[in-house]
């Protein structure tokens, strides 16, 4: 009798000894899960709009002869490629670990913005810092371009972040030898057609998204891929009548990369303003281009609904995705406009 009623203590001593250990165990999985949390919500935020011009003045240390033509746009460039990897948390596309590896809204951001990184860098090299197609391209952008255009998901061997930082230093290089009288290697070349073919790259990136947000609803299109071309020729056959409609996992991703793309264009456009003054007055398209980053600016506003919500087109609830969409495709449209004007004599 005396040894069942040791057993029978021992057992109860042995689940109390568990159950006194369980409980700390719980308490701090939940602290961590809450400070994981905390952290996500914080590197969830997007950074704000800044002043490229004070960006500029800032980095030239308030010397107004540093300020050449094209030396605010090269400028702009550096900073938003530098606030994809400097921003809270840093770059999360490529991150393995938590809370990161579970967080798709800012990597999306991050795809939006690097996409226009690349864009303007290749631009950059290829147009804007050459007199005409047969001249040498420019030691420092040939470099830089194809650093921003390696895998943007890779943590190791090497990492998305080195190659990017080292694409930012040969952007430094380029523009500290720009303003610098004896390196007259560096140029910048402010003309409409520069400005055109950087312009109508925008235009397609615009155009693209803006048919992704309205997917979000679905929709049934016109196949109006060779309209206007008699002798036109394409590689299949393609129905009339096309059924698109963007699956409701990736809706958000979509009007995430869509907030990232117009954030770097605020400021790209903002610079190019500055950079092609002269350009801009004289095609007396300098409203014009106020107007269009106007309306990119009004796609920052605050998102105050805690998902990005999916309603119908008239419906009860509201779709964020087809509120971006509206102020893309009258970007989009003043853009190719632009692109016109540029193009005449």
């Amino acid at each position: 009798m005396l040894k069942g009623l040791f057993k029978r203590k021992t057992h109860v001593e042995y689940e109390e000894t568990e159950r006194s250990l369980f409980k700390p165990i719980l308490i701090a999985l939940g602290l961590v899960a809450l400070i994981l949390t905390a952290v996500g919500i914080y590197w969830d935020l997007e950074p704000d709009l800044f002043d490229v011009l004070e960006a500029a003045i800032k980095r030239s240390g308030g010397d107004p002869s540093k300020l050449v033509t094209g030396y605010v746009t090269a400028n702009t460039l550096i900073e938003v490629a530098s606030t994809l990897l400097e921003k809270p948390g840093g770059y999360l596309t490529n991150d393995v670990t938590p809370p990161a590896v579970v967080m798709d809204n800012i990597p999306n951001w991050e795809f939006g913005v690097l996409v226009q990184v690349r864009d303007l860098a290749r631009v950059l090299r290829n147009d804007m810092s050459r007199s005409q197609t047969q001249s040498v391209e420019d030691r420092d952008l040939s470099i830089a371009d194809p650093r921003f255009h390696f895998d943007s998901e890779s943590w190791i061997f090497p990492s998305t972040e080195s190659l990017y930082r080292d694409g930012i230093e040969h952007l430094t290089s380029y523009l500290n030898r720009l303003h610098d009288p004896k390196q007259q290697d560096a140029q910048f070349y402010a003309r409409a057609d520069n400005l055109r073919e950087w312009l109508a790259m925008v235009g397609k990136r615009l155009g693209s998204l803006s048919q992704r947000l309205s997917a979000s609803v679905g929709q049934a299109r016109v196949n109006v891929d060779l309209g206007g071309e008699t002798a036109g020729a394409h590689s299949t056959e393609r129905p009339d009548n096309i059924e698109v409609k963007t699956p409701w996992l990736e809706i958000d991703d979509v009007f995430y990369e869509t907030r990232g793309t117009t954030w770097a264009l605020v400021h790209f456009l903002r610079a190019a303003e500055i950079d092609f003054e002269s350009v801009l007055r004289k095609k007396n398209a300098l409203v014009s281009f106020r107007q269009i980053i106007r309306e990119l600016e009004a796609t920052q506003q605050t998102l105050w609904s805690p998902m990005v919500l999916n309603g119908m087109e008239f419906g009860f609830v509201a779709n964020h995705s087809l509120v971006m969409a509206s102020y893309i495709s009258r970007a989009n449209t003043a853009v190719n406009d632009l692109v016109q004007l540029l193009q005449q004599g």
